[in-house]
Parts: structure tokens; C-alpha cells; sequence
């Protein structure tokens, strides 16, 4: 499955669709302002909020936490030792562990499971500006979730590039 996301609109409080790679919109990312943390929700085109995504209180490091029904699916934070390259560590609440790692800024990272490709963002797909791609590799893989740690390691990336 491959979706394709309109960069330009990744700010904080802001909503921005995500599309399939027919040009359906499928998700909407809906970022809440006015609080806080930084909050956002992923919906399906009905509305539906299919996960919570936030920023956690009180971390020592910068953390995002999924959540789907008001249960922790995972929490994703940087990893200590990274010099050459972005590496986010994805916690799964049942103890399994995602790997993102690559150049997270310009949009060209991998995520995996214990080696194995899960999901795949890119720009090299797409000849649109400001726009990338995120191409889920696994049909066993869960759509919302990598795309909720997608926009949870890019909004983590963008605000240290700030600090």
C-alpha cells in the first residue's frame, strides 16, 4: 500500500489529508492546537478517530505516545547514540520494538521489525513538490500505526531541528 502526504502542511495544529496512491483520501491528520502538548488525531474518511497521538509530559527526551480507545499502543523516542543518521526507537505496548532510521528532514527513512522492512518513506516516488510518499511493504502491517509513527518521528525531527 502506498500513501502519499502533502509535506508542507506537517506544522502543529493543522490538519492535512493523506492520500492513496489513486489520489483518495483516506486519513486525515488532524492536529490539535490550543493545548498543552502537542496533540494530534488520525481519522478515516467517515471521521472516525483511529489513534490519538501526543506528546508526553514530563520525558526527560522529546516522546510521542500512540494511543488507539484510550489504550498506549506505543510510545517513540530518539535513540541515544545516533550521529550519523535519525534513529527513532518505537516501543509496542506488548514489548516489541520498531526501528526508524535514516534521513528523517529529507523524508527517506525505513521503518523495521527485527531487520524486516515494515514501511518505507520516500520522495523519490513522487515527482510533486512538497510531497512524500510512505509505502507500506508488509500486507500483515497496520496502516494507521506506521503512519502514525511517520508523522510522530518527523513532528520529534522538526522540533529538534528547532531547538
Amino acid at each position: 500500500m502506498r500513501f502519499q502526504v502533502r509535506d508542507r502542511l506537517l506544522g502543529f495544529g493543522e490538519d492535512y489529508w493523506i492520500e492513496d496512491d489513486s489520489g483518495e483520501k483516506v486519513y486525515l491528520v488532524d492536529g490539535k492546537a490550543m493545548r498543552v502538548r502537542d496533540t494530534f488525531e488520525l481519522k478515516d474518511r467517515q471521521g472516525r478517530v483511529l489513534v490519538d497521538i501526543r506528546q508526553k509530559m514530563f520525558a526527560l527526551r522529546d516522546t510521542m505516545v500512540i494511543e488507539r480507545d484510550d489504550e498506549p499502543l506505543a510510545t517513540i523516542r530518539r535513540k541515544r547514540l545516533s550521529l550519523l543518521r535519525n534513529h527513532y526507537r518505537v516501543t509496542l505496548v506488548d514489548g516489541t520494538e520498531l526501528d526508524v532510521s535514516g534521513k528523517i528532514a529529507d523524508r527517506e527513512f525505513a521503518i523495521e521489525y527485527d531487520g524486516e522492512l515494515l514501511a518505507v518513506v520516500s520522495r523519490r516516488w513522487l515527482h510533486v513538490r512538497d510531497t512524500y510518499g510512505l509505502d507500506v511493504v508488509r500486507d500483515d502491517a497496520d496502516p494507521a500505526l506506521l503512519i502514525a509513527v511517520t508523522v510522530c518521528v518527523i513532528h520529534l525531527a522538526e522540533k529538534e531541528r528547532e531547538d
